[in-house]
């Protein structure tokens, strides 16, 4: 049974995910690209995701494997942060269409698997 804290990090990464997958809905990326307030609103979810994710392997290193490429969310999350500058709207679309679905079904088995 994963810790209270690990938990938390797990929700707010499902909840993070959710949103973004709201936000995204029905969209394209024409409409994505053009809207600052939905291409900030995606990126501060994937900064929470990433976020959360870190802590979650501070805490239980050995979930790494459990979720893909977690390595690379977390620097993700790092390029959002520090690269903000350099952050290319094709990029984030295409974790959106083709990451975040795998991301969320992880993170979902992981909390059901807790229970």
């Amino acid at each position: 049974m994963l810790p209270r804290e690990a938990k938390k990090y797990l929700y707010d990464m499902a909840e993070a995910a959710d949103l973004i997958a709201q936000f995204t809905a029905g969209r394209t990326f024409e409409e994505y690209r053009v809207d600052p307030m939905l291409r900030s609103a995606v990126e501060r979810q994937f900064e929470i995701i990433g976020e959360a994710l870190n802590q979650l392997l501070r805490q239980e290193p050995g979930l790494s494997e459990r979720i893909s490429d977690a390595s690379l969310i977390v620097a993700f999350r790092n390029r959002l942060i520090h690269g903000y500058a350099s952050v290319s709207d094709e990029v984030v679309w295409g974790v959106v269409e083709r990451y975040l679905p795998v991301l969320s079904n992880e993170v979902q088995d992981l909390l059901a698997g807790d229970k």
